[in-house]
């Protein structure tokens, strides 16, 4: 979990980068951006709005030899174990370099990069720095008005609108043994695998996080592709609703537990591990059977999840996900002989408003 509230911004270095494949050049300034207060939190609510805005699915710098040999793990490594503002401007020009180089599609628009030393960032509860990387690629119209003599003119003008940026990471000084943690945006994702694959070079960073919004995403499948046509619909709800919970009271996961307390039918304990090791892979949980929870994920997973019983007679049945046993206990489902119908039994004290 991150905390930006705080941060600061160091140091600023402001380069341009063209598209290679077209002949545009880059533009590496000689010096860093010298800030003033007047653009200083404007351009930290441009920067960081979009992170604290997104979902943390953290990435991690990668290489199939060393990560030694990943440029950009070099780079932040460079400015981390030295932040002198001219050294990192230094490396601030080799990262544009970098960016220069792999902007060799005709897709790829031009445009500013702005590279900052961040500091006072917060990331699982640890206090550290940050390198930010922020790419601007669409302009927007706006107009210029101006007084000249006895009149107003216009003057239509192209510039930078700071409600949107187009491309961003934070590369967080955290675990720099494992390629550190790193947060990426992209608004145009036309050619999201120049900025992550080409430039950044990153693979996903396999945390707690993660490991818990994949087993749950295989268990929200579970339930719609083997627990609904077993049972029923309720069931289908039943189960995520147990499984979230399970999730939501515990520090660590331990599959067996886990089985034993969110399945009530035996048989289908047997259907979760055959179904596991066919799907498994897809998810990248074959292996995993315990690790601890992310309350973070596991809240956002219960945003998502939908607990609703849609009817085809136009009648929906929403169920509590934060107390699936009263559920349980409340509704029940009959076949009607007469009237040929399935029904559900609800049992209440009063209603509410």
């Amino acid at each position: 979990m991150i905390n930006l509230f705080n941060a600061h911004i160091e140091s600023l270095s402001l380069h341009k980068i063209g598209n290679k494949s077209r002949n545009e050049p880059i533009f590496l300034s000689n010096e860093p951006y010298r800030l003033n207060d007047e653009i200083l939190p404007l351009l930290k609510e441009f920067f960081l709005k979009p992170f604290r805005e997104k979902e943390e699915n953290y990435y991690q710098f990668a290489h199939e030899v060393d990560l030694e040999y990943n440029e950009m793990y070099k780079f932040a490594t460079s400015v981390f174990f030295n932040d002198d503002k001219e050294h990192t401007h230094l490396v601030s020009k080799k990262i544009a370099q970098h960016l220069f180089e792999q902007s060799n599609h005709p897709h790829i628009k031009n445009g500013e990069v702005y590279i900052a030393h961040l500091k006072n960032v917060s990331i699982d509860n640890i206090v550290t720095d940050a390198i930010g990387i922020f790419k601007s690629e669409i302009k927007s119209d706006f107009i210029q008005v101006q007084q000249k003599d006895s009149r107003l003119e216009m003057q239509l003008q192209q510039g930078t609108s700071l409600d949107k940026l187009d491309k961003g990471c934070l590369i967080f000084n955290h675990k720099p043994e494992e390629g550190y943690k790193i947060l990426s945006i992209d608004s145009n994702r036309y050619d999201t695998r120049y900025w992550l694959e080409h430039f950044l070079s990153v693979d996903t960073f396999h945390d707690e996080n993660y490991n818990t919004k994949k087993y749950l995403k295989f268990c929200q499948d579970f339930a719609k592709d083997i627990v609904l046509p077993a049972e029923d619909k309720k069931e289908e709800v039943m189960f995520m609703n147990r499984a979230v919970n399970h999730f939501a009271k515990n520090d660590d996961f331990e599959e067996t537990n886990f089985l034993n307390e969110v399945l009530d039918n035996p048989d289908l304990i047997s259907e979760f591990k055959s179904y596991k090791v066919d799907k498994g892979p897809k998810y990248s949980i074959e292996d995993l059977t315990t690790f601890p929870i992310s309350n973070t994920a596991v809240s956002e997973a219960r945003k998502k999840i939908k607990s609703i019983i849609n009817l085809d007679t136009n009648v929906q049945i929403k169920i509590n996900i934060t107390n699936p046993d009263v559920a349980e206990q409340i509704i029940e489902k009959g076949w009607d002989e007469e009237k040929q119908m399935y029904y559900y039994l609800i049992y209440y004290h009063k209603e509410t408003k």
